[in-house]
């Protein structure tokens, strides 16, 4: 059992702050921030945001407690060791089917996992493909 993975929590600001300068993928119900911490430790931290405009506190705070679900399922399979994330609640999250919940968080792990080109997705200068004929 030594290659579960550790995962932590995200406690302080300075940390939200910090995930919020790397890269995000929105889908569905749920946006994640992805920040790579480049310090050698294999730990992925996590943390959990609603903004009021999401509802008041009881949906702010059910909406939390689906994407930490979510999170101890999909996590451990999709995140990336020496990776903080911030899963951020949406309108539709706590309105969300657990299993469309579940596939948003997958498929955006999945999505932040994956080396990514230049980022409004037009394909990177080489010489091969821009060559006059």
């Amino acid at each position: 059992m030594s290659d579960v993975q550790k995962i932590e929590r995200l406690t302080s600001r300075p940390q939200f702050l910090a995930a919020a300068k790397g890269v995000s993928q929105a889908r569905g119900a749920v946006v994640v921030q992805r920040l790579d911490r480049n310090d050698g430790d294999p730990v992925i931290r996590v943390g959990f945001t609603a903004t009021r405009k999401v509802g008041g506190a009881v949906v702010r705070n059910r909406a939390k407690r689906r994407l930490r679900e979510a999170a101890r399922a999909m996590v451990p399979q999709g995140g990336v060791p020496g990776s903080d994330y911030v899963l951020i609640a949406r309108m539709g999250t706590t309105a969300r089917p657990w299993d469309r919940l579940l596939d948003d968080v997958k498929s955006a792990l999945t999505r932040l996992a994956t080396p990514q080109g230049p980022s409004d997705g037009r394909a990177a200068f080489t010489p091969t493909n821009h060559a006059p004929k």
